[in-house]
């Protein structure tokens, strides 16, 4: 499934797609700071995403050791821990691509690989913007059990609450209401400031030191996919040659 950049990279016009680089996570400190005295700040107008460090350059696999690493928040992950191969994912909530593998590509995934023990899969958060964070946190908030649920949920429904201005936030506060957060926690989880850091963080060291810079990205066993991103694809790493074309049949011997 190839990725249109421009329709996942929502980025303030005039603006490149983007990362955050550490001046901008500064500013994004400091204006956190004023605007958490509101209650609430991690929703579209809050969070812009910023310029993307490594937007377009040439890309190259990461150490694995690197890139499992422990992060600033526990690892979401499906799967056994102990399985041989390992997918990660970087995705935005609000990017359509996104929700398109979740519902579609991530579940062959899962009967072939995921619950037959040969892979586990992690999702890593990459917020476009503001309204991803929020619906990240929302299902942080939500506790590791009910993660991927929430998750699943929000993907499903994402046309419907993946709106610009305040009206994408309310319409965020239904959706977490319908799993059975109060009003109340669904403020006090956007108004985690500790919370909202760490999930700059992780998109911040996604970009920064593997070079995302679009969603989703995948790297499976340390190797980075290209655009597409079907089961196939994921075949070609994890059964390498299941996929090669079969050898031509020999001619028949002349006369025959």
């Amino acid at each position: 499934m190839a990725k249109d950049k421009s329709q996942d990279s929502k980025a303030p016009a005039g603006k490149p797609a983007g990362g955050i680089s550490t001046p901008t996570t500064l500013m994004l400190a400091a204006a956190v700071a004023v605007v958490v005295a509101a209650g609430i700040y991690a929703y579209r107008g809050g969070f812009s995403g910023g310029e993307l460090a490594t937007a377009g350059d040439p890309k190259s696999d990461p150490a694995v050791a690197e890139l499992m690493k422990p992060g600033p928040l526990p690892e979401m992950m499906i799967g056994s821990a102990d399985a041989p191969n390992t997918i990660v994912e970087y995705a935005s909530m609000t990017c359509p691509h996104c929700a398109l593998f979740q519902k579609e590509v991530l579940p062959q995934i899962k009967t072939k690989y995921i619950d037959t023990g040969k892979a586990k899969y992690i999702l890593r958060e990459f917020p476009l913007d503001g309204l991803a964070l929020a619906a990240f946190m929302v299902a942080r908030c939500s506790g590791n059990d009910r993660y991927f649920p929430m998750v699943d949920a929000l993907f499903e429904t994402q046309p419907t609450w993946a709106v610009t201005g305040n009206e994408g936030k309310d319409k965020l506060l239904l959706i977490a209401r319908q799993s059975g957060m109060s009003k109340e926690e669904f403020d006090k989880c956007l108004a985690d400031k500790a919370m909202f850091d760490k999930i700059v963080e992780i998109r911040r060291r996604g970009n920064e030191e593997f070079g995302v810079d679009s969603t989703p990205s995948f790297f499976v066993n340390g190797k980075r996919l290209g655009t597409q991103h079907e089961l196939k694809d994921f075949d070609a790493i994890l059964e390498p040659g299941s996929a090669e074309t079969p050898a031509a049949p020999a001619p028949a011997p002349a006369g025959q």
